[in-house]
């Protein structure tokens, strides 16, 4: 329960889709600005197992999602990348360091490995504060990996 779920209903207005408005009787009144938790999804393929590709692949892909969607470091909550099974070359995160992530949580996994999925692929899913709607997101898909989800690939 959060602070505002104590507040009197008649002190507490939703306005629009992102603004909160407060009204005190003491004749204070407050508009607060509501980000959401949004999740961004992407994907890049890797054209081999290599330290070299995985962070050129990595930070282009997070950089690109980092602008087209106007995130700053402060919006992000985490980011939780996967790999298929055939990339041991370095993990995604340590890729994604290099673009000063030192202070958000990074954590990666692998892929299920299911036969004739796509190979040598890196798939990211960023938690962020965005004051977008669902529709307004840009999930970016990469380097071939454009074919996984052709309804989201920007």
């Amino acid at each position: 329960m959060s602070t505002l779920d104590n507040l009197p209903k008649s002190v507490l207005k939703v306005c629009r889709q992102n603004y909160i408005y407060l009204s005190f009787s003491n004749g204070i009144a407050l508009y607060l600005y509501a980000m959401k938790v949004r999740a961004i999804r992407g994907a890049t393929q890797l054209a081999e197992d290599s330290v070299s590709e995985m962070k050129e692949c990595v930070t282009e892909l997070l950089t690109e999602i980092f602008v087209r969607n106007e995130l700053s470091n402060d919006d992000l909550i985490s980011i939780h990348f996967t790999a298929t099974p055939d990339l041991v070359s370095d993990f995604p995160a340590a890729a994604a360091r290099s673009l000063n992530l030192s202070l958000i949580p990074l954590i990666c996994s692998t892929e299920i490995p299911v036969p004739g999925a796509l190979p040598r692929v890196i798939r990211v899913m960023v938690h962020a504060y965005s004051s977008r709607k669902h529709e307004e997101i840009a999930h970016i898909y990469r380097r071939g990996a454009q074919i996984l989800r052709k309804d989201l690939a920007q």
